[in-house]
């Protein structure tokens, strides 16, 4: 199915809507799913919206909307009271933004959320108001740590963001070879998974995505990647999550800000990041191979492109259910 971008978010408004969420939060959730959508991360896009409506349809929407608890100048507390993560996030930033830029520096955790989505969102909002940033989101565990075949991580997605004088730089990745949307996605294409990438519930190797949602996945990096898991799963724990988060709730998100001009001149720092990405970019690739690129050029180019094309295409069977669900 063929949809243009305005279509597309649309019916994500609409979807959530009808499983009890504000026009507010349905437009933050609807927006963040159709970015990854034009980013050409489609298991994060229309079909993670089918896994929404199944874990809402299991607990029900949330009770109570996000409150912000202690504060300080610097710091903020935020419960998100099991709002879905793109807008417990998207608040967290908001708040964080608004103190760095006021005392320089920033930190702000929410807990009780869930689905925290792409972290290169929030590092985004962040770099257009010239501020670095940190952010890190632990899940419910599901990857095994380097030696093991039994989760006991979550596939923690962790970024940094750095203004720059066109699009930022922003490494936003998560630590485990394959995260849970891409594994939800084969599952309800009837496709198989990559080997290498996951264990069943008796720790043999798999590419089924059942017996991979049933066992763990294997950590990105080996030993390094395995080690970078552990640190975000207690970052979200400093945030105020459980050291091992439920199925898909009390996920910990904690983002921290940056002003430049802390340490320097922020023009000349926007400029020398600027100046890195395109030494970076000029270096001589490999033999027959693609243009050297930094992190978040190929995103942001596939953004471009899809929003100029102004089409987004998602599986038959992802539209047919999300139809339903918003009719």
């Amino acid at each position: 199915m063929r949809l243009s971008v305005g279509e597309a978010r649309d019916l994500v408004a609409r979807v959530m809507q009808a499983k009890g969420q504000s026009a507010e939060y349905a437009a933050l959730t609807a927006d963040h799913i159709v970015d990854c959508e034009l980013r050409g991360l489609a298991y994060g896009g229309l079909a993670r919206v089918v896994s929404i409506v199944e874990r809402l349809d299991r607990t029900g929407p949330p009770a109570r909307a996000i409150e912000v608890g202690h504060e300080t100048p610097v710091s903020a507390r935020i419960a998100g009271n099991d709002n879905i993560g793109y807008v417990v996030g998207h608040r967290a930033t908001e708040i964080a933004i608004q103190k760095a830029k006021a005392s320089g520096l920033s930190i702000v955790g929410a807990d009780g959320t869930w689905y925290t989505g792409m972290l290169s969102y929030y590092a985004e909002m962040a770099a257009a108001e010239g501020l670095v940033s940190s952010i890190a989101s632990n899940t419910t565990a599901w990857v095994a740590p380097h030696g093991a075949v039994e989760a006991r991580f979550g596939t923690n997605p962790m970024c940094f963001g750095f203004p720059a004088e066109g699009d930022p730089v922003i490494w936003d990745i998560g630590t485990s070879n394959i995260i849970h949307a891409e594994v939800m996605l084969a599952r309800r294409l009837g496709q198989e998974i990559d080997e290498g990438l996951a264990y069943d519930g008796e720790g043999r190797p798999t590419r089924d995505p059942d017996a991979a949602l049933g066992g763990a996945f294997t950590a990105w990096g080996g030993h390094r990647g395995s080690g970078l898991g552990h640190v975000v799963q207690l970052l979200g724990a400093l945030a105020g999550s459980a050291v091992a988060p439920p199925d898909l709730a009390d996920f910990g998100f904690v983002i921290q800000l940056t002003r430049p001009d802390l340490l320097g001149d922020a023009a000349e720092f926007h400029a020398k990041v600027t100046a890195y990405a395109e030494w970076v970019r000029a270096a001589r690739p490999v033999p027959d191979g693609a243009a050297v690129r930094m992190p978040f050029d190929r995103s942001a180019a596939e953004r471009r492109r899809r929003l100029a094309a102004d089409v987004i295409e998602v599986p038959d069977l992802v539209h047919a259910r999300l139809v339903e669900v918003a009719g």
